[in-house]
């Protein structure tokens, strides 16, 4: 039997954004990010007081509704992988594509009588 909350995300999440995930100093100040990827998303462009997982207070642009695990300080773009140009290897900064943006929080709940399964909200 599929979870009625499962089903209500998946119902909603019909957008289609590009993820940027796992990002690691570069030792230059920069960061490298993993080889973007396609999930399914409910994407209100909002903007919002919010308190950012350092504390500081900011406005987020945008807040994200996915099932997919993202992580603070990844980059979320809404559209899809054909809307980029991508080099040879499938790959592209998303600090260099406009309209890509970086997550500044993630809340994550898990299901009711679940541990395995979680929505999430990204905060842009």
């Amino acid at each position: 039997m599929t979870d009625p909350i499962i089903k209500f995300i998946s119902y909603v999440c019909v957008q289609t954004a590009v993820y940027w995930g796992s990002p690691v100093p570069d030792g230059y100040g920069g960061y490298t990010y993993a080889k973007p990827i396609e999930i399914k998303c409910r994407w209100d462009d909002v903007s919002k007081e919010i308190m950012s997982d350092n504390g500081e207070q900011i406005v987020c642009r945008a807040q994200v509704l996915t099932p997919t695990d993202v992580k603070t300080g990844g980059y979320l773009y809404l559209g899809s992988l054909q809307n980029l140009t991508l080099d040879a290897a499938g790959y592209v900064n998303p600090r260099t594509v406009n309209g890509a943006y970086m997550i500044q929080r993630v809340e994550k709940s898990p299901l009711f009588r679940a541990t395995d399964k979680f929505v999430i909200v990204a905060y842009l």
